[in-house]
């Protein structure tokens, strides 16, 4: 049963921060390249970091370089991404994913709010 459960969603006032979780089975994920995506109420869904099977190459979206940081954890099949100085723009719903093969996540909510 292939499954990725993410973890560490919530409300969050602007200016604050958070770590999002997500962890992998089933699958041999520590080969792959995972990603966080994103989505706000009426936008399209975006990726916000992509970070490579070793955890040695990262690529992040404009809208949230220098302020998150993605990482991986392959012993724990565990993909991390920390965000920091929080505005209501990254207020979404957030996704993990491995493109190759397709899996996604459930998503977990972050709202930042006063």
């Amino acid at each position: 049963q292939v499954q990725l459960v993410e973890s560490g969603g919530g409300l969050v006032e602007p200016g604050g921060a958070l770590e999002l979780s997500c962890v992998a089975s089933g699958f041999p994920v520590s080969k792959f390249l995972r990603e966080w995506h994103r989505q706000a109420p009426g936008k399209l869904r975006e990726v916000v970091a992509a970070i490579s099977s070793a955890g040695g190459t990262i690529n992040y979206s404009p809208a949230v370089k220098g302020r998150f940081t993605g990482s991986r954890d392959n012993a724990k099949s565990t993909l991390y991404l920390q965000k920091m100085s929080l505005t209501s723009e990254d207020t979404a719903v957030y996704y993990c994913h491995t493109p190759t093969p397709n899996f996604w996540g459930q998503g977990t909510q972050v709202t930042v709010s006063s």
